[in-house]
């Protein structure tokens, strides 16, 4: 059946077309025409959407998944590229032998009910098709059209409108059935390499193109800054040119925010004034192509400049997903070289600061070809995050990857490039990056969105939670291994720094009503924070009021983020004894508090006159030891309130003698535990012995998983020698625990605290 027969099939009696993998953006705009001229339609897909569902209430009969009997008695059958052998509606209809059409042939028969106006390029076609049935809408000529992505403005994906003589769609090239078209008028955004797997070269897309223009029965519009469309278009009969020089231009453009203004003109005369809500000097491009066939059909150019004015754009088209005064994310669907480098030239027109790119190759055969080029756009970012292939059902090809995208980046002068291959994490390390004033784009033809949208949602939550906070510092995705005195660990999601109490309070209960999750850390020393990281908000107190102290006689006052040794050298000026036992603790105030910490045969609360904390609903409390529950490290009140400072009682004596003691057990814990990053004691001391001696005579000294290592000092200590992960350290702590119990029957319980989330958030 060619495409003449099949536009009578279309456009004739009522059918029974099926549409195999409708839930797709072209396929289920397909069903959306189909329905509207008549048709019984029913379609199948692995999955199900909204449009899906609003398909099915204006008559779709949908099923999923795909299945053999529902090819049965339909009279043709429309796929789509992504449909093979092997899928059971498919094999179905060749089986029985019934009408099987792509559908790019499904488009280019509707098309021939009315007069086609196809836009196609390699870049733009989905925004100018747009601008273009929306600006023939408004000049009231009730066009039909065929978008390939959800359109705001327009409604839907595809319209058809019995009223109208002209039909607006996007013509696909990338699987060469562009050739199929027969429109009345084309425009010709651009032409260069591109689709590769496809074709064998440039010249093979030039010929596509050419019988595409072959086809066409009237004007062929094409851009003039494009030596592509130059090369294949210029000398046509019936081309008009248009761009910043050609037959119809733009000049003047100015660009503020996500404003532009152009004067439209042909032949360097002005025919109106135009303003864009759509950024990018590439947009006052795509609108000089619609104007430009908008003055050759001699529509009223005042009311399409005015409509142009109204045009939001299309989805992931530089589609703002979150914007505050602080920071803006936007997404955009750019998957080529070319677009990238439109992409940021449209993000620095918008006047923000730096320009952060997070980006997903799409295909390997597109990342093989162009990974220069591709390297080059990447570098015109203030910062690129660049994650592994979407691979759009092509195999992989051995050492193609996004780190040769990240590597051709640093190659052309990028200032910061780096490739993460997990894209989860890719979406962390580009939030990391993220500073106020900044501009973030997710971008790639696949699902990078997806991260895009994360990210929105939780910009949006640490601002609420940092504007109830006040001042202090807040942070996305802040690696817990900084913050850790093993060195290991995954992100904190939501990371603060609170400077005041009333501060901290209103933190904490902001979060609670919000039912985020919720935790204050000191300096990590009794921490083992697995790699998965910590949803919710994770609290640091160690600025502000915080890390104050003040000696008042025979007492200090100190925050919870003060430093056990600066608490200890405090002393020692003040002359009081009682706290040499805190030198060489790596701890502050708050840790040593929550687990009532000590050494040398003291503990903390032998110490604590009285104790400032807070509850999760930001009420302040004051109590000393003797109302409080206190055991061998443990504080059952600390468990769900946070302790904000706290008393501590010594005893005066000469500054000399309180040195001279606490250099003396500085010495002893120095030679009696191990230098380097470790967590401390990792196992508590059980009843009648010590973790240690257990450890040592079961001969684990010197153990080893990964970078992790049994300490050869104390062998209650496990050393993090540089890149070890929380699991290999994780590991070692279980393979301690059973050989002790296997050599000694002997359960040893933890004593540092292992939190957060297997796998990564």
């Amino acid at each position: 059946m060619n495409t003449r027969e099949l536009s009578a099939h279309l456009h004739g009696a009522s059918r029974r077309i099926h549409l195999i993998g409708v839930a797709g953006s072209g396929m289920s705009g397909i069903a959306g025409l189909l329905l509207a001229l008549g048709h019984r339609v029913s379609g199948s897909d692995k999955v199900d959407t909204v449009e899906v569902k609003r398909l099915q209430s204006l008559g779709l009969d949908f099923a999923t998944p795909h299945r053999a009997e529902d090819i049965v008695d339909a009279d043709v059958v429309v796929y789509s590229s992504a449909i093979r052998e092997g899928n059971a509606a498919y094999d179905a209809a060749v089986r029985l032998g019934k009408p099987l059409v792509r559908r790019a042939e499904a488009l280019s028969a509707l098309m021939l009910g009315k007069m086609g106006i196809l836009v196609a390029g390699m870049h733009g076609k989905t925004t100018v098709s747009a601008m273009a049935a929306h600006v023939l809408r408004a000049a009231g000529v009730h066009p039909s059209h065929y978008v390939g992505a959800e359109i705001p403005i327009l409604g839907t994906n595809a319209r058809w409108d019995a009223g109208g003589a002209y039909f607006v769609a996007e013509g696909d090239e990338s699987d060469g059935t562009i050739v199929l078209y027969h429109p009345e008028h084309t425009i010709v955004l651009n032409i260069e390499p591109e689709h590769l797997d496809h074709y064998a070269d440039l010249a093979a897309i030039d010929a596509a193109f050419g019988t595409l223009l072959d086809q066409t029965a009237g004007k062929i519009f094409y851009c003039a800054d494009d030596p592509g469309a130059v090369r294949v278009c210029a000398a046509r009969p019936r081309a008009v040119s248009y761009g910043r020089t050609g037959t119809y231009s733009y000049a003047d453009f100015r660009s503020a925010d996500f404003t532009s203004t152009f004067s439209f003109r042909r032949d360097g005369a002005e025919l109106v004034r135009v303003t864009l809500n759509v950024p990018g000097e590439h947009n006052a491009l795509n609108a000089t192509a619609v104007l430009a066939l908008a003055a050759e059909l001699g529509l009223d150019l005042e009311k399409c400049g005015a409509a142009l004015a109204t045009f939001r754009g299309a989805r992931r088209r530089f589609e703002v997903v979150y914007r505050s005064d602080d920071y803006l994310v936007v997404d955009d669907y750019g998957h080529h070289p070319t677009e990238i480098a439109a992409v940021v030239r449209a993000a620095r027109d918008t006047g923000r600061g730096r320009v952060l790119l997070l980006f997903q190759p799409h295909r390997y055969t597109r990342t093989q070809a162009l990974q220069d080029d591709f390297g080059r756009a990447l570098a015109l970012a203030d910062a690129a995050v660049v994650t592994d292939v979407y691979p759009a059902s092509e195999p992989p090809i051995p050492g193609v990857s996004g780190q040769l995208v990240a590597d051709a980046a640093a190659a052309a002068g990028a200032a910061r490039a780096f490739y993460v291959a997990a894209r989860a994490e890719a979406g962390r390390e580009a939030g990391r990056l993220l500073h106020p004033g900044d501009l973030l784009v997710t971008l790639g033809a696949g699902n990078i969105h997806e991260q895009g949208a994360d990210l929105a949602k939780d910009l949006q939550t640490m601002e609420t939670l940092r504007t109830a906070m006040g001042p202090g510092i807040a942070r996305l995705y802040e690696p817990l291994a900084k913050h850790t005195t093993m060195r290991v660990g995954g992100p904190a999601q939501f990371w603060f720094e609170p400077e005041t109490e009333e501060g901290f309070c209103e933190l904490a209960r902001t979060a609670h009503e919000a039912g985020i999750p919720f935790m204050v850390i000191g300096r990590g020393s009794n921490l083992i924070v697995r790699e998965g990281g910590l949803r919710g908000v994770v609290v640091r107190l160690r600025r502000g009021v915080f890390g104050e102290f003040a000696v008042e006689d025979d007492k200090i006052r100190a925050g919870v983020g003060v430093r056990l040794k600066a608490l200890s050298g405090a002393a020692i000026k003040a002359g009081l004894q009682g706290f040499e036992w805190m030198e060489g603790i790596p701890g502050d105030v708050g840790g040593c508090l929550r687990m009532n910490a000590g050494a040398m045969g003291v503990e903390a609360f032998d110490q604590v006159e009285s104790m400032r904390y807070a509850d999760h609903e930001g009420n302040i409390f004051e109590k000393s030891p003797r109302d409080l529950e206190v055991h061998y490290r443990s504080v059952p009140l600390l468990r769900t309130n946070y302790a904000l400072s706290a008393v501590f009682r010594g005893t005066p004596s000469a500054s000399p003698e309180v040195e001279k003691r606490t250099r003396d057990y500085a010495a002893k814990r120095k030679a009696a535990q191990p230098a380097g990053a470790s967590a401390g004691c990792i196992f508590r001391n059980p009843e009648g012995g010590k973790a240690g001696q257990l450890i040592d005579s079961a001969g684990l000294k010197n153990n080893r998983v990964g970078a992790a290592r049994v300490s050869d000092v104390h062998a209650n200590f496990i050393l993090n020698e540089g890149g070890a992960t929380a699991s290999e350290v994780l590991a070692l702590v279980e393979q301690v625990r059973a050989e002790v119990l296997k050599k000694h029957g002997v359960r040893l319980e933890t004593e540092v605290q292992i939190i957060g989330e297997e796998a990564a958030l």
